[in-house]
């Protein structure tokens, strides 16, 4: 049975070959993460993204205790096309009860990762979070049972994640060329913070794949604001609330236009979007449609950035709660 697809831009990432839709799905939220999402809303979710040709789906042990695994593989499961359709990250190293990173824990996490999604094999395998292990492990220890991973052909690519950018230098520039295939960096591309953009040229030149997750900052860029727990600062968080308030007076919707100016430097292979119901697939592919016909908002964004300037590239601590 084949899903008569939408078109959506697909994008090469880095030198695997592989080519993902703009719009990436981030699944952490089917993990329950943010409130409850059935079963039955799991799969519908992600045959719509499906349907309107997103072909990424990113994942992680971490989220929601295993279950975004297990109602992601439910959903890819149902499609019922071909294995080559579509594209599907998860992680290793980080688990609701601890960190470990060890070559030992991460050869068992990606088996039971299979078993969750239903699949025999994930096509990126990144390190989960790696500021929160010993770096000089993920380069001695971890990388290279990824890397016998891949030679037993469960994962076809290797990739590592994490808020600080530093860490992406530590590690590239310590093991062989080729070793790593792809970076997710998540709130360091949006609006209020396009630190990411620094970064594009090392990473280019090592043939690394780049996407980006959160153009929301986790949050911030929304009219409702981030979570109790959200470990930016009172002055971010003010600016983006005011940012926000400005965009609903003129009739706009600030995460709209975060996500686009996400999804307009061409650079960033996919920006990973968290989305557990069909409406917000609507709303996240609308958001590229536009972004493809009309082009950005300028007025508007050149208003929010005015307002965001003062806190321009603020970042904060990595926190152990973050999802």
């Amino acid at each position: 049975m084949s899903i008569p697809q939408a078109k959506m831009e697909l994008r090469p990432l880095g030198n695997t070959g592989l080519k993902v839709s703009s719009v990436g799905f981030g699944a952490s939220p089917l993990g329950s993460v943010f409130g409850p999402v059935a079963e039955v809303d799991a799969v519908a979710t992600v045959r719509e993204a499906f349907r309107q040709g997103i072909n990424f789906f990113d994942t992680s042990p971490y989220y929601g205790g295993t279950l975004s695994e297990k109602m992601l593989g439910k959903g890819l499961k149902a499609l019922q096309v071909p294995r080559s359709d579509y594209i599907v990250a998860t992680k290793c190293g980080r688990y609701e009860e601890r960190f470990d990173f060890s070559a030992e824990r991460v050869t068992k996490s990606i088996d039971e990762s299979l078993e969750r999604l239903q699949l025999d094999y994930v096509d990126i395998l990144h390190c989960h979070d790696i500021e929160f292990g010993s770096l000089d492990q993920i380069v001695s220890e971890t990388i290279p049972a990824l890397q016998k991973l891949k030679r037993e052909g469960k994962t076809r690519f290797i990739g590592i994640t994490g808020l600080p950018l530093d860490i992406f230098t530590y590690v590239l520039d310590r093991v062989p060329p080729g070793t790593v295939d792809v970076i997710l960096s998540y709130c360091h591309y949006g609006i209020n913070d396009s630190t990411l953009l620094d970064l594009i040229p090392y990473l280019k030149e090592k043939g690394v794949g780049v996407i980006s997750a959160s153009p929301l900052a986790m949050g911030l860029l929304t009219e409702q604001g981030g979570p109790e727990w959200h470990p930016a600062s009172p002055e971010l968080k003010s600016a983006c609330k005011a940012a926000a308030a400005h965009c609903k007076s003129k009739g706009k919707k600030i995460t709209k236009l975060a996500l686009q100016y996400s999804l307009a430097n061409k650079e960033i292979s996919s920006v990973l979007v968290g989305m557990s119901s069909v409406s917000q697939v609507e709303e996240n592919v609308a958001a590229v449609k536009e972004l493809e016909d009309l082009g950005m908002d300028q007025e508007t964004l050149s208003e929010v950035e005015a307002i965001l300037e003062p806190v321009k590239n603020q970042t904060w601590p990595s926190g152990v709660d973050q999802k």
